[in-house]
């Protein structure tokens, strides 16, 4: 089973590319997604904070993912 992941801004400088597409990490969770992520790309891991949102909304660490989600990587914004 495969995750399809998007990124966006310093993200998606940091990884390379939009686009992510890995093996769901076991549990399939949105922390443990993070610590994967983390552990392959260690920039991710300096970011002051980093929101995951799965099916458009916004998702808490605990929560399940599987390989039909939209799961997206959102960095740390600024505004004015």
């Amino acid at each position: 089973m495969a995750l399809k992941i998007a990124l966006f801004g310093i993200t998606r400088d940091i990884v390379g590319q939009p686009t992510l597409e890995m093996p769901t990490p076991a549990p399939a969770t949105v922390g443990a997604l993070l610590d994967y992520l983390r552990a392959q790309y260690p920039a991710l891991g300096q970011l002051r904070s980093c929101a995951v949102a799965v099916n458009s909304e916004y998702a808490p660490a605990e929560q399940a993912i599987g390989s039909n989600d939209e799961i997206a990587l959102i960095p740390p914004v600024a505004g004015g």
